[in-house]
């Protein structure tokens, strides 16, 4: 049993204003005792959320919290490499006309390697292709 924690998830789980505050929060905790199994995330999605906690929220408070959290022993990081990348670049232009960001598509392509089933988003583009998570 696995779980994959996306962007969206950080950044709410640390920004009390945000709409999925609550919501993250409850998520996340489960999360860390185990409750979905181990918890994956990458390196892309570090980089994004701490550009966006960096462009959005602007404190380093709240950026340096939110990398603490990501970098805990508790959750693997994976790094995205040339396979992923690859594969995440077919999904980026198969998928190009719903939008999604590149590095939404190495998500689902770690996603799919790795065989994890749930991921915790407020990202609608990942229902449908994988068991999003809410907070019931």
């Amino acid at each position: 049993m696995a779980v994959f924690i996306d962007t969206g998830a950080f950044m709410a789980y640390r920004n009390k204003k945000d709409a999925y505050h609550g919501e993250a929060v409850n998520l996340l905790r489960r999360a860390l005792r185990r409750e979905f199994g181990t918890i994956f995330t990458t390196d892309y999605i570090y980089g994004e959320t701490l550009t966006l906690v960096m462009s959005r929220i602007g404190n380093k408070n709240v950026a340096k919290d939110v990398s603490d959290t990501m970098l805990s022993p508790r959750i693997v990081m994976l790094s995205i490499d040339t396979n992923v990348r690859n594969r995440a670049r077919e999904l980026f232009f198969r998928l190009f006309d719903k939008r999604i960001s590149f590095t939404d598509a190495t998500t689902m392509a770690v996603m799919q390697q790795e065989h994890i089933q749930k991921i915790i988003t407020f990202d609608s583009h990942f229902r449908g292709l994988f068991e999003v998570l809410d907070g019931s």
